[in-house]
């Protein structure tokens, strides 16, 4: 990626310079140093786009498509993707640091999200309500909702993009990308792409700049119909407040803390590789991250010393590299979040058993050691609040309703992991768990058919599989009077 390249926003079709002419910088997270400018927008650039994603909605280049032709759009969409994943995997890994061989795998899924709902667009559909009246005729419509926000975060750029860009576009509505300050570039080259495969200007369009300038005025925006973001729970609280005081639709995904549950018949290994995967990989920078480590006392200590072993073993650097297994935090304030909560929780009491401590890496960027927390309970802040990093609080308990009333005290509710080999245990363990994923025997797995949701404060609406096309679109009823008869006066009174 050439350094200090100046990107502007993307809208109808266009690159286009920020109304302000002011551009942020955006850093390479492994080695400090800066990687290029973004446009740094304002409501002036917001505007722009949303008028030029109206237009394009109702323009009879994407509106006079049929199902089936829009389908062939985003499939062609996929096709692009693909052609560009190994390109579109490094900019990424760039941008915030994550591995480059996870970005390739990220990549090379990424299209199926796209082909999935192109399968998907000629299947949404009304149906024929009966009537009390066999003269009348009853039935619905599902029609796009018209111009769609979408708010996105920097942990995974382009997955969490598609993954509302997809059903915004099957359903036929246009699309307003807001992508985080920190991870610019790939959306950018998202919106280049969608142009590449066909899809008319102005269908797809990005703006880049900070949350409290482009973000609010993308929200706050009257022609706006729906607002999706991927974040904190605080900000995610207040687009809610913001989307319901206009009547407008919002999906959101935000905050998790997850509990990864050991039972003590589980075999141990993959357990202990699972609960690895769970909080390390990605650095703990997803909101799935099995942050919370619940282990049944008969296999504590063993499960224990699997998991620190290998935490200790796991080789931090450059994020490029093949053998590279924790690459950097994807800023310098993330970094410095993570690290005072590491802190405060030796403050609460907590064990430090592995980790622990920031470092350059030797590249000078943001990296911060695989840490395990031992000797904590479930009100420490460390355990109820959200660190976003590769930290882990382990944590004994005694039996199913034990770890059943641990793992649900929490204000979170996104995902859950139980590792046992009892499969009725399995069964009520995800009856009874509060959250909106449950794996068993497995972490992180996920389909773009497969529903997702939070609970309580992980959110609300649907991501992924055919529940979202109705939050992305709006059903209208039509009656038809067949009856040619003359219409009887309302007002003359009938036997």
């Amino acid at each position: 990626m050439p350094e200090n390249q100046r990107h502007g926003h993307f809208i109808a079709g266009e690159t286009v310079q920020p109304s302000s002419g002011e551009y942020f910088d955006s850093l390479n997270p492994a080695t400090g140093e800066v990687l290029y400018q973004a446009a740094r927008g304002n409501a002036e650039d917001v505007a722009r786009a949303v008028h030029a994603a109206r237009r394009a909605f109702e323009d009879t280049r994407w509106r006079g498509l049929s199902q089936t032709r829009r389908g062939r759009l985003l499939r062609a969409l996929g096709d692009v993707i693909a052609e560009h994943a190994d390109e579109l995997a490094h900019i990424e890994t760039y941008d915030n640091g994550k591995l480059l061989r996870e970005m390739r795998g990220q990549m090379a899924a990424l299209p199926e999200y796209l082909y999935y709902y192109a399968g998907l667009a000629d299947k949404i559909q009304g149906d024929v309500i009966p009537a009390s009246d066999r003269r009348l005729l009853n039935y619905t419509l599902r029609e796009p909702l018209g111009v769609v926000g979408a708010i996105t975060p920097w942990n995974s750029p382009l997955t969490l993009t598609t993954s509302k860009l997809a059903p915004a576009l099957c359903a036929g509505n246009t699309i307003v990308i807001k992508p985080s300050e920190y991870t610019s570039a790939s959306v950018l080259r998202l919106a280049e792409l969608a142009i590449e495969a066909g899809l008319p200007p102005g269908v797809v369009n990005v703006v880049t700049g900070f949350g409290a300038e482009a973000g609010q005025a993308l929200v706050d925006h009257p022609d706006l119909t729906k607002i999706s973001f991927t974040g904190s729970t605080q900000t995610g609280a207040r687009i809610a407040s913001a989307a319901a005081s206009r009547f407008i639709g919002s999906t959101l995904e935000l905050g998790g803390k997850s509990p990864n549950i050991v039972f003590a018949d589980a075999d141990l290994h993959n357990a202990s590789m699972g609960v690895v995967a769970g909080i390390f990989a990605a650095a703990g920078q997803t909101c799935i991250a099995g942050s919370r480590v619940f282990v049944q006392k008969g296999v504590y200590d063993e499960l224990l010393e699997r998991v620190t072993a290998r935490a200790r073993s796991i080789r931090i650097g450059d994020p490029l590299a093949d053998a590279t297994e924790l690459g950097p935090l994807a800023f310098a304030a993330q970094r410095d979040k993570v690290a005072g909560y590491v802190d405060l929780g030796r403050e609460e009491g907590a064990t430090v058993l592995v980790g622990g401590r920031a470092t350059d890496a030797g590249l000078g960027g943001y990296f911060y050691e695989p840490t395990v927390l031992t000797d904590v309970t479930n009100d420490m802040r460390v355990v109820r609040e959200e660190i976003f990093g590769p930290v882990a609080a382990v944590m004994p308990f005694d039996d199913e309703d034990d770890v059943v009333r641990l793992a649900n005290d929490t204000d979170f509710g996104l995902a859950a992991g139980v590792w046992t080999s009892n499969l009725a245990r399995a069964h009520r363990m995800a009856a009874r768990l509060d959250a909106g994923t449950v794996w068993v025997n497995t972490y992180r797995a996920m389909s773009p058919m497969s529903p997702r949701q939070g609970f309580k404060n992980s959110g609300a609406g649907v991501e992924h599989g055919t529940e979202t096309i109705r939050d992305y679109t709006r059903l209208k009823s039509v009656w038809i009077n067949t009856d040619e008869d003359p219409m009887a006066d309302p007002f003359v009174m009938r036997s």
